[in-house]
C-alpha cells in the first residue's frame, strides 16, 4: 500500500511513523525542510513542498498513492486547497484532519472521503484504519495490554469460538460478541439493532457480520490483524 501523508505536525508524523511501521510505502510531505530531514528515515521517502501547488505535488508522484492523508493544522486554507487538489489528481480515497466541523464539512465538499477530529481520533488509530481495516477500534489497557473490536477474519466465519481456539493460536480472549438483527420500528419500518453478548459460550458461531471483542498483549493484537485475509 502506498499512502501520501501531507503535514507533518505531531498528528501527522504519527500517521506516517505507525504506517511505515506497518509496512505501508509512505511519501511524507511538509514545507518545512528540517521536519522532512528529521522523518527521512522512518518513512519510505519524504519531501519538503508546497501542497497547494498542483505541478510540485504530480512531480513527487502523489498521484500514483493509493490514497493521502492530509494532516495539515492550522492552516485551513492550504488543508481544504490541497484536499481539492488530490482528488483532481485521482486520488479517491482522501482522509482529511479537520479542527472545526465548519472544516469538516467544506472538506467533505471539496473531495474528502473521511474527515478526522483530533479529540476524537490520534494519529496512531487513524494510521491502524487504513493499514488494518478490520480493526474497528482499540483501547490500550495497562501493562502493554489491548481491549479490540475486530470484523471476523473470513476463515473464522461459521466455525465456533471452541474451533477458532484464540486463546491458544494467537494469544488473545473473545469476551464478547456484538451483532446486528433485523427489528421492525414502532411505525413498521426495517432497522437493525446491535446485541453483545457479554458472556460468549464455546460453541457459539461467528457469522459474517459478527464484531468480536477481544483482549490480549498489543502485540498479540497486532500479529492478529496481520494475518492472511485480514481486512477482506
Amino acid at each position: 500500500m502506498q499512502v501520501a501523508v501531507i503535514g507533518l505536525g505531531r498528528f501527522g508524523a504519527k500517521v506516517a511513523e505507525v504506517l511505515a511501521a506497518r509496512g505501508a510505502e509512505v511519501l511524507a510531505i511538509d514545507r518545512d525542510t528540517e521536519i522532512c530531514e528529521e522523518l527521512k528515515d522512518r518513512v519510505t521517502q519524504s519531501v519538503a513542498l508546497d501542497s497547494t501547488d498542483e505541478k510540485s505535488l504530480r512531480a513527487a508522484g502523489v498521484q500514483e498513492m493509493d490514497l493521502a492523508v492530509v494532516a495539515i493544522g492550522a492552516n485551513v486554507e492550504a488543508s481544504i486547497m490541497t484536499t481539492a487538489l488530490l482528488r483532481r489528481l485521482g486520488l479517491e480515497r482522501v482522509i482529511a484532519r479537520a479542527v472545526t466541523a465548519l472544516q469538516g464539512a467544506i472538506l467533505r465538499e471539496v473531495g474528502a472521503s473521511e474527515v478526522v477530529f483530533l479529540e476524537d481520533q490520534m494519529g496512531e488509530q487513524v494510521a491502524l484504519r487504513i493499514v488494518a481495516p478490520q480493526l474497528l477500534e482499540r483501547i490500550t489497557l495497562g501493562s502493554g495490554h489491548s481491549l479490540a473490536e475486530l470484523r471476523p477474519l473470513r476463515e473464522f466465519v461459521g466455525k465456533t469460538i471452541r474451533e477458532l481456539d484464540l486463546r491458544n493460536r494467537h494469544g488473545v480472549n473473545v469476551i464478547a460478541v456484538k451483532r446486528r438483527r433485523p427489528v421492525l420500528t414502532e411505525d413498521g419500518r426495517s432497522a437493525y439493532e446491535v446485541r453483545v453478548n457479554d458472556l460468549p459460550m464455546p460453541d457459539d458461531r461467528i457469522e459474517t457480520d459478527d464484531v468480536l471483542v477481544v483482549v490480549g498483549s498489543r502485540e498479540k493484537v497486532d500479529a492478529l490483524t496481520k494475518l492472511p485475509g485480514a481486512g477482506d
